[in-house]
């Protein structure tokens, strides 16, 4: 098909429970949408079904972008790849000596496993020392050995994990290329090419977790590549990285660890596109769905980046990817009474299959989607996912059974204080990315989205003492929408570990010029239409002794050894609120973002349904719910007929197809010109 004909643009977002579609033709304006159960065993099924469901044929897409669980989920659930790993002599329990902790903070319990098996771990005569000088030659012999021997163990892939390999990756390139020699795929991880920063246990885990996944995401996506050839797309897919950038469906299977938490940064970043045009560049990002929420914190429009995320214990991953926290508090989380006879939300979920009980599909404990079942937040009669209808009676009975009873509570009672639970479990995810961080949540709006999040958003408000909610026109399927609006993007670290005054101005220069020039020249191989280049620099600093690091911002390239000494005791003092002027500061890495910024999108376009005339005209009826306070008889409305200038008082319940948002008694809501929400906490 011509690419004239080509102008919708699709991001599909695959969830634990259900895979969103957002599919906006930039030609005409229209919008597409659609959200389909998620096919837990092969996510492909459920990407198809949802361009199916959306009547959005492969033949007619200008572009699809991706955002993905395959990576995470494989790591978690240790569906991984085998791996073998070629290292230094001397050093091959690196991986398993890790840092000074265990799985249990007290006593001697817990159990760890490294991802590579130790009998998987050879090593070879090789030495560089911290400054880059070789001490022993590399053994060519010895690394085709090791080799043939991990192949011979049934290896799909091999990391190649050197000492002092950041500072001179000379022998882990030359050893790469011997391996590459025998090896019958294209899955060998050097570990410098994932991750050029010093750390041998943190580099060593990032490389294996990219070797573990990278085969795993290969064949998912050749999978989705031909089904969509097959229907006539002949174009690359998009997939989004943690980052919260995209890149070509080619490349990422080389890199395949920046896809980790590929789905929330997705989430993210139509968070920032959103509060940029609607006026509210700072936000906490709130993102509840049916198996976990995700929380993130966006300054200027801006989210924040972190390399140092932890996925699991002794499971560092040190690349860049936004900087979200997750907890397992989603719609579908279990409530139950432990031996102790406290009330616990999660973290075991009902996911998908079977769900919460409400969703027909045989599921037998209460879940916070059946609590605000009974309480009349959610409308029986439009829940998504549903095979088989399910009257509120057994629901009822089931919480009283399993909660009530425990706690001398009725059915009621016992739904009221799930959702209590679970709220005081995401507000304290909340506060972990504020105020632990030195930001003050009443200077921030929240972005409430996920098809659960507009459901609680007011009531963790109030306890937070943020002023005002942001609730995007489509919370549901809020991560599709990040995926159509993200930018490409390329990160790269380079490792200096020297005292400031020990580095030149012209070194952070020279470092900075050459991560932008590479990161450029990656974008155009991409050949994806771009709008803009630009790069974005920061810095890894500490002062002399510390361990802690601390990721300073750098406005431009050129900034300077004395304007990185600046920059860094401003970002202490906002941090810690002391200043250490005796103390020498040291550089330890810098960091270059470079970002192809794709076209501009309308969000009017979201909005875009056939409004009311009058607020009463919106209406569709009115339930008993219940809120804080007790239970109110309160107004429903179908949020898409509001009139565009609406402003009312709550209490009220908006229903959508993706999402239900509650107004508690006492906030106010007025609807932007773009269709957004914004709640006013009374």
């Amino acid at each position: 098909m011509s690419s004239s004909r080509n102008t919708l643009t699709v991001g599909i977002d695959v969830g634990g429970t259900f895979t969103d579609l957002l599919a906006i033709d930039s030609a005409s304006g229209e919008v597409k949408l659609a959200k389909v159960p998620t096919t837990i065993d092969n996510q492909a099924v459920g990407f198809m079904a949802s361009l199916d469901a959306a009547g959005a044929e492969p033949g007619t897409l200008q572009a699809v972008v991706h955002g993905t669980t395959t990576t995470t989920n494989a790591l978690l659930e240790r569906k991984i790849a085998r791996v073998g790993l070629i290292t230094t002599r001397g050093f091959r329990d690196v991986l398993e000596l890790g840092r000074r902790t265990r799985p249990q903070p007290y006593g001697l319990r817990g159990t760890f496993r490294p991802l590579i098996d130790r009998e998987l771990r050879l090593e070879v005569p090789e030495r560089m020392d911290a400054d880059g000088k070789v001490l022993t030659p590399l053994d060519e012999a010895a690394v085709a050995d090791a080799a043939r021997t991990l192949l011979a163990a049934g290896c799909e892939a091999v990391v190649i994990h050197f000492l002092h390999s950041y500072i001179n990756p000379a022998h882990e390139r030359r050893a790469a290329e011997i391996v590459r020699g025998l090896w019958p795929n294209p899955y060998v991880t050097p570990g410098h090419a994932i991750l050029s920063e010093y750390r041998e246990f943190e580099r060593g885990v990032t490389a294996a977790v990219n070797a573990s996944v990278q085969p795993v995401l290969a064949r998912y996506l050749e999978r989705l590549r031909k089904e969509l050839g097959a229907r006539g797309f002949d174009r690359d897919i998009l997939v989004m990285q943690g980052n919260g950038g995209t890149i070509s469906s080619q490349l990422i299977a080389q890199a395949a660890v920046n896809t980790v938490m590929s789905g929330p940064a997705s989430g993210v970043m139509a968070a920032a596109y959103t509060g940029r045009v609607s006026g509210q560049p700072n936000l906490i990002t709130y993102d509840m769905g049916g198996t976990s929420t995700d929380v993130g914190l966006i300054e200027d429009a801006i989210p924040t980046v972190s390399g140092e995320l932890e996925l699991e214990y002794a499971m560092p991953i040190h690349v860049p990817m936004v900087d979200v926290h997750t907890i397992g508090a989603g719609g579908g989380s279990i409530a139950s009474v432990d031996a102790a006879g406290m009330l616990r939300v999660g973290p075991e979920s009902a996911g998908a299959r079977p769900g919460p009980i409400c969703y027909g599909r045989g599921g037998a404990e209460p879940t916070i989607t059946d609590a605000n079942l009974i309480l009349g937040r959610l409308n029986p009669d439009r829940l998504l996912g549903v095979d088989r209808r399910v009257t509120l009676d057994p629901v009822r009975a089931a919480i009283e059974d399993r909660v009530g009873r425990r706690l001398g509570l009725d059915a009621d009672a016992a739904a009221a204080a799930i959702l209590r639970i679970a709220n005081d479990r995401m507000a304290g995810a909340m506060r972990l990315v504020s105020l632990s961080r030195g930001h003050d949540p009443r200077d921030f709006a929240l972005f409430a989205f996920g098809g659960a999040g507009p459901l609680h958003a007011t009531a963790l408000a109030r306890e937070l003492g943020i002023p005002t909610v942001l609730v995007p026109a489509r919370p549901g399927i809020t991560n599709a929408l990040g995926c159509v609006v993200a930018d490409l993007r390329h990160d790269y670290v380079r490792t200096v570990n020297k005292p400031l005054s020990a580095v030149s101005d012209a070194d952070i220069a020279g470092i900075y010029a050459r991560q932008k020039e590479q990161g450029e020249a990656t974008i155009r191989d991409e050949g994806v239409p771009i709008r803009e280049l630009r790069a974005v620099y920061s810095a890894d600093m500490q002062f002399q002794g510390q361990s802690h690091i601390l990721s300073v911002s750098v406005e431009r390239p050129d900034l300077g050894v004395a304007g990185l000494h600046e920059a860094f005791a401003a970002a202490y003092w906002r941090r810690f609120g002391i200043e250490l002027a005796e103390i020498p500061p040291v550089l330890v890495n810098l960091h270059t973002a470079v970002i192809g910024a794709r076209p501009e999108i309308s969000l009017a376009a979201l909005a875009a349904t056939e409004r009311a005339p009058t607020l009463k005209a919106a209406q569709v009826g009115e339930r008993r719910v219940w809120f804080s306070d007790g239970w109110h008889r309160t107004p429903i409305y179908a949020r898409d007929r509001l009139p565009k200038d609406a402003v009312f008082q709550g209490p009220a319940i908006l229903e959508q197809l993706d999402c239900t948002t509650v107004i508690e008694p006492g906030d106010e809501v007025r609807q932007d010109a773009l269709g957004n929400l914004l709640i006013t906490v009374g």
